[in-house]
């Protein structure tokens, strides 16, 4: 695995103490697969999960695509035996992250194992303060991630959605600071989930919206999720066109600060949106 996400469009997450819904999603199209070992197993089929997330990881190198474990938290008493079960996995999924403390002590509970780490990392009140410390443990992630669940109850709100599925003023503000948390961390911005897996339409309108702020992909609750996401997040032949030729004329003006394309004005910001359409069409 890489730092960047970049070309991950789609990450699925599947519950670690369900083998037929793991067998099902490594052929769903997702990019990448999730198997949660923590709020979508309760406690007493956790070990279950574990002995799941063991013989996935034992059977399926190399792999058809990367597959991560979500893990308690490290302030959790489940996260040792987590952590032993999902060696081998392509990266973790920290839930309730809470800044660079909670990826020192995961480091330090990993030891010499490098895997990459994708910290959840607006589930808390508290974590909310601690968004731009991700700079500082940069080396450790492979992109950052949010959630709209936890926290609203964590603050006693009742949704923190509007009946049209947007989010609410305050949560469309944790929102906004993931975006830029993951970009000063100089790693990819993964969308939260939409929970309507029924409610395709919307989903489109959902993902799209990811697109357009800066997310460079988007976490699934479901396999049927995935084509509309896959495809959201996969540039058009237009917009790939486009950034071909915008890089084409800074290479061939190399000296140049701002040029004219197609009677309109591009300079250095439009050059990097270019080059970063093109990683993502890859």
């Amino acid at each position: 695995m890489t730092k960047s996400l970049g070309k991950l469009r789609s990450m699925l997450f599947v519950p670690a103490d369900r083998p037929d819904r793991i067998d099902k999603a490594l052929g769903c199209g997702a990019d990448a697969l999730i198997l949660d070992l923590e709020d979508s197993v309760a406690l007493g089929a956790k070990e279950l999960g574990r002995r799941t997330v063991r013989s996935v990881l034992e059977r399926s190198a190399p792999r058809a695509v990367p597959i991560f474990v979500r893990i308690n938290a490290v302030t959790s008493e489940l996260v040792g035996a987590d952590l032993e079960a999902a060696r081998g996995a392509d990266g973790l999924v920290l839930p309730k992250a809470e800044g660079a403390a909670s990826l020192r002590r995961l480091t330090q509970m990993l030891g010499e194992n490098p895997t990459p780490i994708l910290p959840i990392a607006t589930e808390t009140p508290r974590a909310i303060f601690t968004l731009g410390e991700y700079t500082e443990v940069s080396s450790r992630l492979c992109g950052l991630s949010w959630g709209a669940e936890d926290l609203p109850a964590a603050v006693g709100a009742l949704t923190s959605r509007e009946t049209d599925g947007r989010f609410t003023a305050p949560y469309e503000v944790v929102r906004a600071l993931t975006i830029f948390a993951a970009a000063a961390a100089g790693v990819s911005a993964l969308e939260t989930v939409y929970p309507d897996f029924r409610d395709l339409e919307g989903l489109s309108a959902y993902a799209a919206r990811g697109v357009r702020d800066g997310f460079s992909g988007m976490l699934a609750i479901h396999p049927t999720q995935i084509p509309v996401i896959n495809a959201a997040f996969t540039p058009p032949d237009a917009a790939v066109a486009h950034a071909r030729a915008v890089v084409a004329a800074f290479e061939a003006n190399p000296h140049a600060g701002a040029l004219a394309l197609d009677g309109k004005m591009i300079d250095a910001p439009h050059l990097r949106i270019a080059r970063q359409i093109l990683a993502r069409s890859a």
